[in-house]
């Protein structure tokens, strides 16, 4: 099946789904469709970005919240929580070491993804 072809369709084009009609271009109505992904894209990641104080703060959480489960519960509680994140911060770690970043790079990306949600706290 063709991709301009939708499903259910009686001509097998696409074109009398585009706004401009019969008249379409192709070639544009796929570079408006791009343009607009790039946006929408660029958007979100302004949108969710994480910067290195919020990283520090959401640490910060974490061993307060460890330290207050520890108090409330038990010691073996407050180290599952800190061992949660420091669990996660190493998986994050091996996954961008493997796709390829190194050294500081790789450890602040790293830590910007598992401390960085303090964002939005």
């Amino acid at each position: 099946m063709s991709r301009h072809m939708p499903v259910g369709s009686d001509r097998g084009t696409m074109v009398d789904r585009w706004p401009e009609g019969p008249a379409a271009d192709p070639e544009a109505a796929r570079e408006r469709y791009d343009s607009d992904m790039r946006a929408s894209r660029k958007a979100l990641r302004e949108t969710v970005r994480a910067d290195q104080p919020a990283a520090h703060f959401g640490l910060g959480l974490v061993v307060v919240a460890s330290v207050i489960v520890e108090l409330l519960v038990g010691p073996v509680a407050g180290v599952l929580v800190a061992g949660a994140f420091a669990a996660l911060f190493l998986v994050v770690l091996v996954v961008l070491l493997l796709r390829g970043l190194r050294g500081l790079d790789a450890g602040r990306r790293a830590y910007l993804f598992t401390f960085g949600w303090a964002n939005w706290a």
